[in-house]
């Protein structure tokens, strides 16, 4: 099993910043994708940006320019800071992680956090 546990989030006034975190943990073989997703109420869950094994990044046409995805592969860990921040980014972003997991085989899975809110005041 692989848990995910993020951090940051918060109440910030438009134009701000903000960082979220996520650390994995588990039986991890191997992060093969990590990432952010968020939800605003009544809206479906979408993707604002995510990053590979290898480094490369890919944002929403939304925050480019405004949010930096970044992953520490010896820790586990991906972040996403969010700079310029509008009304329109408020959700509930969620951690996500493509993982290949070890256990009595190995196994390969999609992992998601337990959110965390993202207030952007105007």
């Amino acid at each position: 099993q692989v848990q995910l546990v993020e951090s940051g989030g918060g109440l910030v006034q438009a134009g701000g910043s903000l960082r979220l975190s996520c650390a994995a943990s588990g039986s991890i073989f191997r992060i093969n994708s990590m990432g952010w997703y968020r939800q605003a109420p009544g809206v479906q869950r979408e993707l604002v940006a995510q990053i590979g094994s290898a480094g490369i990044p890919n944002y929403a046409d939304s925050v480019k320019g405004r949010f930096t995805v970044s992953r520490d592969n010896d820790k586990n860990t991906v972040s996403l800071q969010m700079n310029s921040l509008k009304p329109e980014d408020t959700a509930v972003y969620y951690c996500n992680a493509d993982v290949t997991s070890f256990g009595v085989m190995y196994s390969r899975q999609t992992y998601w956090g337990q959110g965390t809110q993202v207030t952007v005041s105007s």
